[in-house]
């Protein structure tokens, strides 16, 4: 069995990197902001890469932990943040073991994904969880509510205000991740929007914001009237992290998120122009993520070779100075 695995994964490896060779040098001209040359203008700060596990969901199924932290350390992620702790069809795992395979593999937990309902009814387990995995930062990506009035956001505040209160004594910072629906409007009064209300109504000591920067820029498109950076620059202690997805627009700006996502570099979001405007790019943690990496991806390497090619672009992202 060992021996099989061991076959395998080697074949997979040098699949990935011929793959990503032939992904990055086709291009070296269409993408002139990734080009190679000097580390000058880099807008994303080295140590300060990690990847959205759930981008990669489909190997970890296949393959386990193990194999694929293997794979993003010699990509070069030195970040993850998880989006689950089981590993598919691979076998049961524990936290303590996760942490010893992200200790061996030189990667550091930064956040992880939980549900509302595990916030709600397991709360000190979640944050023994995140404490073993030595990560900072717990959070959520499903909207504080679906109640989307001001009484709705009122009593969701009130949760995640408890929530957070529960993850800072523990040293923990608790954050929640938007899509576009969190920058509609509140449907009792129209000239609120929800995402400036969950900022008013939560403590800023206990309750921050993972920005996906694709679905702000969909929340932007569907619901005019702000730009994404200027959340960032007006409250930089609330943002912990970023989601870096890229996107094409869908034809009609109300259809979903308003953006397909893809590969890092291969869209139309206009990541020199927002990291560029970051008054403190040092303070955030740059976590890779495209939702259908899995399946919009030929495999093999599938997801891991969308994650090596937008690993490159994100490092080699350079602003005009």
């Amino acid at each position: 069995m060992a021996k099989q695995r061991i076959d395998r994964r080697a074949l997979l490896r040098g699949l990935a990197g011929s793959t990503v060779a032939v992904g990055a040098a086709s291009l070296t001209g269409a993408l002139p902001a990734f080009a190679e040359a000097g580390g000058r203008g880099r807008l994303i700060p080295q140590g300060h890469m990690g990847i959205q596990l759930y981008s990669v969901r489909d190997k970890i199924a296949e393959f386990g932990f193990s194999y694929v932290f293997d794979e993003l350390s010699r990509i070069g992620y030195r970040e993850v943040e998880f989006a689950g702790y089981t590993q598919g069809n691979v076998g049961a795992i524990t936290p303590q073991q996760i942490r010893k395979l992200l200790d061996d593999n030189g990667l550091k937990a930064v956040g992880s994904h939980r549900g509302l309902g595990d916030f709600r009814n397991n709360l000190e387990q979640e944050l023994d969880i995140a404490e073993t995995l030595g990560m900072p930062c717990i959070g959520t990506a499903e909207a504080p509510t679906g109640n989307r009035t001001i009484d709705g956001y009122k009593a969701a505040a009130a949760e995640f205000n408890a929530w957070g209160a529960a993850a800072a004594a523990r040293g923990l910072k608790l954050y929640q991740h938007n899509h576009t629906i969190e920058f509609s409007f509140a449907t009792d009064r129209p000239d609120v929007r929800l995402y400036d209300l969950f900022l008013e109504l939560t403590d800023p000591r206990f309750v921050y914001l993972e920005m996906d920067i694709l679905w702000a820029y969909g929340g932007a498109r569907k619901y005019p009237g702000f730009r994404p950076v200027d959340y960032v620059n007006a409250h930089p202690e609330r943002f912990p992290l970023f989601h870096v997805k890229d996107g094409v627009p869908l034809p009609d700006p109300q259809q979903g998120n308003s953006y397909l996502d893809v590969e890092f570099g291969a869209g139309n979001i206009p990541f020199t122009e927002f990291f560029g405007e970051l008054k403190d790019r040092g303070r955030f943690e740059y976590l890779w993520e495209q939702d259908s990496a899995p399946n919009a991806q030929p495999n093999p390497p599938g997801s891991l070779g969308a994650a090596a090619r937008s690993y490159r672009r994100m490092r080699n992202l350079r602003g005009d100075k």
